[in-house]
C-alpha cells in the first residue's frame, strides 16, 4: 500500500462508486414521491397475489433446484460414475439457456395442440381436453419447472465444489465408527455442504425475483410483471418505484443470508485436508446415476437446443437476414462497450482500495458491486429517473443561453442502456479482477515503489500484466451477461433499437419463436464461453 496516497485518489474511487450508485438513490427518491393512488388501489387489489406468486415462486424454483441439483453434484464429486468428468462440466451449460426460450419450447411440446398430448389423445381415444388430465404448462407451476432447469447449475456448481473440499479425516473417522456411506451423508458430508447449497439456493431466489420473460410470457402476475405494467400500463413511475423497493427487500435479504451461509462455510474449509477423498464404487447403481444425469441434462440443455436448431433449419428465411445481422452487431457493439467500461471502472475501484493506507477506500468497490442485486426491470426505473433530470438540466441550459437544445441526450440513445448495463455487471468484473489481484503479493507494490516507481508507473507497469487472465475472463463474463440482459433493454432501449434478446423476446410474445431461432441460438452459443473457461478450472480441480 502507499502511504501518503493524494486524497483525490480516495475521491475518485467514491465519485466513481457514487455515480453506481444513482439508480438505487433515484428509485428510492422516486418511491417517496405521491403517485396519485395508483400504489393504494394496487395494495387493495392485486399486490398480495404479486407478492405470493413472487414468493412461491422463488420456493419453488429453489426447492425444485435443489433436488435437481444436490443428487448430481453427489454423483459426479463423490462416485465412481462413467462420464464423470463429461457431466461436471455439461450440467452447467443450462445456464447460457434463456429461461423464456426454454418456456416456449416446452410449451410447443406440451400445450394442447403439441405431439405430447396428441399422442396422449391418440393413446386414449380422446376427442377433447376434457377427456382426459394433463397438467397447465403455462401456469405457475409451469414456469417454476421452467426456471428451475436453467437456474439449478447454481446450486450444482457450489454443491459439487463443497462436496470435493470436504475433509477425508472426517470422512474416514465416521467410517470407523461404523457408519455407512449412506448415514456419512446424511449426518456428514450433506450437512457440511449445507452452507454452500444455501449460497447457491439465494443465487437461485435471486434470480428468480429478477425474471421477467419466463413469467411474463407463461401471464403469471409476479411482482417483476407488477413493475412493468404499473410502469407502462399506468404511467406511475411513483408506484412503479414503490414496487420495485419491495423487490428490492427480498433481495438484499437473500444477499445478507448468502453472506451468512458463506460466513459458515468458511469455518467448514478449516478442517484438514489430508488428501483426495476415494471415490465410491456404487456398482449397479453407477447406471442410475448415468441416467439421472442424462435425463437431466437433456431436459435442460439438449433437448431445447435440438429444438431450436430444429426450428432454424425449417423457417430460414433469407429475406429477414438482414435484420438478424443488425440486431446482432447492435448486441455485440451494446455488449462490448459495457463490458470494456465495466473492466476499466473495476480497475480503477480496486487500485485505490490496494494502494491506499485508508480502509475507508476499499469501501466502493463494495458499494459499487451493489448495482448486481438490482433487476432489470427495477433498474431501469432507477436509471431513467437521473438520466431524465441530465436531459431536462442540460435543454434548459441550452434555451437559457440562446442555444438549440439535443433532445433525449441521454434517455434517447443507448447511453441509457450502457450506463444500465455497467451498473448492473460492474460487480462481475469487480470480483474477477479482485480474485486474481489478491494472488499478487503486496511485496510487488514495495519494491516497484522503493525503486521511485509512482502509483500510474505501479499499476501499468506491474499490475496489469500480471492482471491480464482475471481481466480477460471479466471481460467475457461481462460480454455473455449483457447480451443475455433483457428486462433493462426492453424498457430503456431508444425507439427503433433492437438487439438479439429484445428480437428474441418479441419472436417469443408473439408466438412464433421459430423465426427467430437462429438469434435465439446465437445468444445460446455465445453464453457457452465463459462455461467453457469455467470447465477448465473444474478439470484442474478434479
Amino acid at each position: 500500500m502507499v502511504v501518503g496516497l493524494p486524497k483525490r485518489w480516495s475521491f475518485l474511487g467514491f465519485f466513481i462508486a457514487f455515480l453506481l450508485l444513482t439508480p438505487l438513490l433515484a428509485l428510492l427518491i422516486t418511491a417517496a414521491l405521491p403517485d396519485g393512488e395508483v400504489f393504494s388501489h394496487l395494495f387493495d387489489t392485486v399486490l398480495p397475489t404479486y407478492v405470493a406468486n413472487t414468493a412461491l415462486l422463488m420456493l419453488g424454483v429453489s426447492l425444485l433446484s435443489v433436488l435437481f441439483a444436490v443428487p448430481a453434484a453427489w454423483l459426479v464429486a463423490r462416485c465412481e460414475l462413467p462420464g464423470r468428468q463429461f457431466f461436471q462440466w455439461s450440467l452447467l451449460l443450462p445456464l447460457a439457456m434463456p429461461g423464456y426460450v426454454v418456456a416456449y419450447v416446452y410449451t410447443d411440446l406440451l400445450d394442447y395442440p403439441g405431439p405430447v398430448q396428441r399422442f396422449v389423445r391418440g393413446l386414449l381415444d380422446a376427442t377433447g381436453p376434457g377427456d382426459y388430465y394433463f397438467p397447465e404448462i403455462r401456469s405457475l407451476g409451469g414456469a417454476t419447472v421452467m426456471l428451475a432447469l436453467v437456474l439449478f447449475p447454481y446450486v450444482f456448481l457450489l454443491a459439487r465444489t463443497a462436496f470435493m473440499e470436504q475433509s477425508l479425516s472426517l470422512l474416514q473417522a465416521s467410517r470407523i465408527m461404523g457408519a455407512s456411506e449412506k448415514t456419512s451423508f446424511w449426518r456428514l458430508a450433506l450437512p457440511m455442504a449445507r452452507p454452500a447449497i444455501a449460497a447457491g439456493v439465494a443465487l437461485v431466489a435471486m434470480e428468480t425475483a429478477a425474471d421477467f420473460a419466463t413469467v411474463s410470457y407463461f401471464a403469471v402476475p409476479t411482482l417483476t410483471t407488477a413493475v412493468y405494467d404499473t410502469w407502462l400500463g399506468y404511467g406511475s413511475l411513483a408506484s412503479a418505484s414503490k414496487l420495485s423497493v419491495i423487490i428490492l427487500v427480498a433481495v438484499f435479504l437473500l444477499i445478507y443470508l448468502e453472506r451468512f451461509a458463506r460466513r459458515r462455510q468458511q469455518l467448514f474449509q478449516r478442517q484438514a485436508l489430508t488428501g483426495q477423498i476415494p471415490r465410491l464404487n456404487i456398482g449397479h447403481w453407477r447406471w442410475l446415476g448415468v441416467s439421472y444425469c442424462t435425463v437431466l441434462l437433456f431436459a435442460s440443455f439438449l433437448l431445447p437446443l435440438a429444438i431450436l436448431l430444429g426450428y432454424a433449419i425449417d423457417y430460414f428465411d433469407v429475406s429477414w437476414q438482414s435484420e438478424f445481422w443488425q440486431y446482432s452487431w447492435n448486441s455485440f457493439l451494446l455488449s462490448a462497450l459495457t463490458a470494456l467500461l465495466c473492466v476499466l471502472l473495476a480497475l480503477a475501484l480496486l487500485f485505490v482500495g490496494r494502494i491506499s493506507p485508508r480502509p475507508m477506500d476499499s469501501w466502493p468497490a463494495r458499494l459499487g458491486a451493489t448495482g448486481y442485486a438490482l433487476p432489470g426491470t427495477v433498474l431501469a426505473i432507477g436509471v431513467l429517473g437521473p438520466l431524465t433530470w441530465l436531459d431536462f438540466g442540460i435543454n434548459d441550459l441550452c434555451a437559457w443561453l440562446g442555444l438549440t437544445g439535443p433532445g433525449l441526450l441521454f434517455t434517447g440513445s443507448t447511453v441509457a442502456l450502457v450506463f444500465a448495463f455497467c451498473v448492473r455487471f460492474v460487480a462481475i468484473a469487480i470480483g474477477g479482477i479482485e480474485n486474481s489481484w489478491r494472488r499478487l503479493s503486496p511485496s510487488l507494490d514495495m519494491a516497484a515503489l522503493s525503486m521511485g516507481k509512482g502509483p500510474m508507473a505501479l499499476f501499468f507497469k506491474v499490475h496489469l500484466p500480471l492482471l491480464r487472465t482475471g481481466i480477460l475472463a471479466s471481460l467475457l463474463l461481462v460480454f455473455i451477461e449483457a447480451m443475455k440482459e433483457l428486462p433493462a433493454a426492453l424498457l430503456l432501449r431508444p425507439i427503433g433499437f433492437e438487439n438479439l434478446a429484445t428480437h428474441v423476446f418479441e419472436f417469443v410474445s408473439d408466438e412464433r419463436l421459430e423465426q427467430g431461432a437462429l438469434a435465439a441460438i446465437v445468444i445460446v452459443l455465445v453464453g457457452l464461453i465463459p462455461l467453457i473457461f469455467l470447465n477448465r478450472s473444474l478439470e484442474k480441480e478434479g
